[in-house]
């Protein structure tokens, strides 16, 4: 099968294609994480690793109506964080984390969450990606999160290589303006729970894929399509 000759397009040209595309699709795109304010999202977040994050807006309203704040989330108990967070997923490291980074910000930030990535990153439970989207997402600092959904597209698109999420995370933000980094970080996600999928997807019928996709990823697709 012969692709169309845009999927053949060096990166960049790829990439202010795509990024219009995404643009079109949605063009003010909110945090699919239910939060009110820095902490809110910062747990929240933390809680979406290995996660959705529908059982995430569903779980926190639960644990937010006892403590939505460091000052009342130290007066629990990890057991009982535990309990709640439970259907999340990891939950025994996941409620020691929120437990031990509550008291983290009332003993060095009073009780407030910093604006540093750094800092964040200093936290129990909160690594690059999760500090990234804290920073870009509430403070509005630019940022690249790149999770696995993201990472996936990327190599998709012919974007990145593939090789792990820190390269993908350079690869994008040497592709894409600095002023559109946060935005074009959810609409990738939710592009990709639309049209782009881990599983049962076809990327002949994808608005990206079918244009824009790395050709070696196209051609294993019409392989296994063919041992089928």
């Amino acid at each position: 099968m012969k692709f169309p000759k845009s999927t053949t397009y060096p990166p960049q040209k790829k990439a202010n294609a795509i990024a219009k595309i995404l643009k079109e699709l949605y063009p003010n795109p909110a945090v699919p994480l239910d939060h009110k304010d820095a902490y809110s999202l910062l747990i929240s977040v933390l809680l979406s690793a290995q996660c959705t994050d529908k059982r995430v807006n569903q779980v926190t309203p639960i644990l937010f109506e006892k403590a939505d704040n460091p000052f009342q989330m130290v007066q629990l108990t990890t057991e009982q964080i535990q309990k709640i967070v439970r259907p999340c997923g990891l939950s025994n490291n996941k409620s020691k984390a929120i437990h031990r980074l509550s008291e983290i910000l009332l003993e060095k930030y009073n009780g407030e969450v910093p604006n540093k990535l750094e800092l964040l990153e200093e936290l129990p439970g909160v690594g690059h990606k999760t500090a990234s989207v804290v920073v870009s997402q509430y403070f509005g600092q630019p940022a690249f999160p790149v999770d696995t959904h993201i990472h996936r597209l990327a190599y998709r698109w012919g974007l990145s290589n593939g090789k792990n999420v820190v390269q993908t995370e350079k690869d994008l933000k040497a592709l894409f303006p600095k002023k559109n980094w946060n935005d074009l970080h959810i609409q990738i996600i939710y592009f990709g729970r639309e049209y782009c999928p881990a599983r049962s997807h076809s990327p002949l019928e994808c608005p990206i894929c079918s244009k824009y996709g790395n050709v070696e990823y196209l051609e294993n697709y019409l392989e296994e399509q063919e041992r089928k």
